[in-house]
């Protein structure tokens, strides 16, 4: 079971993810935002590392997960590796190229060159302006100092952002150690660390042996689980980040979101939101398209789907939300984000 995720950020002058120096113009302290053009229109968007990153640090700030340390070395970076004692590092995924001291056939020991990689089971979109936009250049000084001001410049806008996520519940928690990239997860020592903690070992569904025997993965317990879980959601609430945030600060929690769980990985409220006006720069709901996705997907839904707005933002839609949840009150819950968060993550509970 995958829970999917689509969110709608309201934001205003603001520059949340910029591109570097602006090409644009020969001045020399021009900073451009991140942008992208589709159908002759212009979208601004904030890359899915910064999302991210503002995800993992606000886990670490307001749910005191001990995030993995990073090592860095010449060119490279790379975390602990460690799904069992940074909880980042089993929601966020990694890969790490290491030595690891093993015993040969004679019983010696000596050093192996071992590689784990981790599928994030967190996957994540930019978050890209539903409709089009123009964005404005502001110019700005430095003048505190004796002589003339420095000027700087930067691209600003104003938006609604959507994204897009999703979060395997199967695999949160869970580790294989087959010997194909990709799979490896963990190394030969901390699956032994795994067989001596309360971790479970369970059978793969879908993997086999060459006997045709399911292959075994490793899974932490249920309650280790449904905590990094709920917290990754949970962290939608108060997640906050951008750059420019001294003089530009935005918010960037969800003003509105969808969360439900689904059996499958095809993520479909990506156009729940689109674009509508004679310039194509003011986003709607699309009410007939969130309908089409409840009934067409319907036995790909696990418990109820929740949609959460908040208060002063999109209010038209208001009245065809509550019609909505009216017409499919046993399948839909329409409330407030806060609490479409946390009913969700009661949900959760029994579905983990």
């Amino acid at each position: 079971m995958i829970t999917q995720g689509f969110v709608l950020l309201d934001v205003d002058v603001v520059a949340l993810n910029n591109s570097g120096k602006d090409e644009t113009t020969n001045y020399d302290n021009a900073v451009a935002t991140k942008k992208v053009s589709k159908n002759g229109k212009t979208y601004v968007y904030v890359s899915g590392q910064a999302w991210r990153y503002w995800w993992r640090e606000t886990l670490k700030k307001q749910f005191n997960w001990n995030l993995s340390p990073v090592t860095r070395e010449n060119k490279i970076a790379y975390t602990s590796a460690n799904p069992v004692q940074f909880p980042d590092d089993d929601i966020f995924g990694y890969m790490r190229a290491a030595k690891e001291t093993v015993l040969d056939d004679k019983g010696k020991e000596k050093n192996e060159n071992i590689t784990v990689t981790r599928l994030s089971p967190l996957k994540n979109s930019v978050l890209v302006s539903a409709a089009a936009v123009r964005t404005a250049t502001n110019w700005s000084s430095m003048s505190r100092q004796e002589g003339n001001a420095v000027p700087f410049i930067r691209e600003e806008y104003s938006a609604i952002l959507k994204g897009m996520f999703s979060l395997d519940l199967e695999m949160a928690g869970t580790f294989s150690n087959m010997n194909r990239t990709g799979f490896k997860n963990i190394s030969k020592s901390l699956a032994e660390e795994l067989k001596k903690s309360k971790a479970k070992i369970i059978d793969d569904k879908f993997n086999l042996d060459e006997k045709g025997e399911p292959l075994k993965l490793y899974r932490l317990s249920d309650d280790i689980r449904k905590q990094r879980i709920k917290d990754t959601i949970s962290a939608l609430k108060y997640i906050s980040g951008g750059a420019m945030q001294t003089t530009n600060m935005g918010d960037v929690s969800p003003k509105f979101i969808i969360l439900a769980t689904m059996t499958t990985g095809n993520h479909p409220f990506v156009h729940v939101a689109s674009e509508t006006g004679a310039y194509g720069d003011v986003t709607r709901l699309n009410i007939a398209s969130l309908e089409e996705i409840i009934t067409d997907y319907k036995d790909k839904f696990v418990g109820k789907i929740f949609i959460g707005r908040r208060e002063g933002f999109l209010d038209d839609y208001d009245a065809d939300l509550k019609k909505l949840q009216e017409k499919y009150k046993e399948n839909l819950e329409y409330t407030t984000v806060v609490q479409a968060i946390d009913n969700y993550a009661k949900q959760l509970e029994t579905q983990i």
